[in-house]
């Protein structure tokens, strides 16, 4: 999908929640592949999936502002295709191992148990970490989100 059909889709969606006009937004697809991609934005589709985390370290490393409440995202699929908009509800901090049972039950991967999360997302992080020279650590810092669809 070009910039300019993310713009399209963006602009139909603004179209029929004109309040949203002029906040900040993301169009990027869950995961860090194409299968996990399509596998986790069809958990939002279904409304299973209502958070998500990332590394601190990696904003960081990109040079990229934290998420806010408020910050829309255009979900997309492991093809690039959009699924759906969320929007931020809420931003917290936390490291790998304060992240609790009702957090890891929003994700709303695997078997919702904090001990599925914790082994899919240590998983997750060795692989995505190495790409920017750390190690995935039980004390390295989150950005936790929770978010709610608004347009699909």
């Amino acid at each position: 999908m070009t910039a300019s059909q993310i713009e399209a889709y963006l602009e139909n969606f603004l179209a029929a929640h004109p309040s949203h006009r002029g906040k900040p937004y993301i169009a990027e697809p869950f995961g860090d592949n194409p299968v996990l991609a399509d596998e986790l934005g069809n958990l939002v589709l279904s409304g299973r999936k209502s958070a998500t985390c990332s590394a601190v370290w990696e904003y960081q490393a990109e040079d990229e502002s934290f998420p806010q409440v408020g910050t829309l995202w255009l979900v997309l699929d492991g093809q690039n295709q959009p699924l759906c908009v969320v929007e931020t509800v809420e931003v917290t901090f936390c490291a790998f191992n304060e992240v609790d049972e009702d957090f890891a039950r929003a994700e709303g991967e695997d078997d919702l148990s904090l001990e599925s999360w914790r082994e899919g997302h240590k998983r997750f992080f060795t692989r995505t970490l190495a790409e920017i020279g750390r190690e995935f650590s039980e004390e390295m810092p989150l950005v936790c989100e929770r978010f709610r669809v608004v347009y699909k």
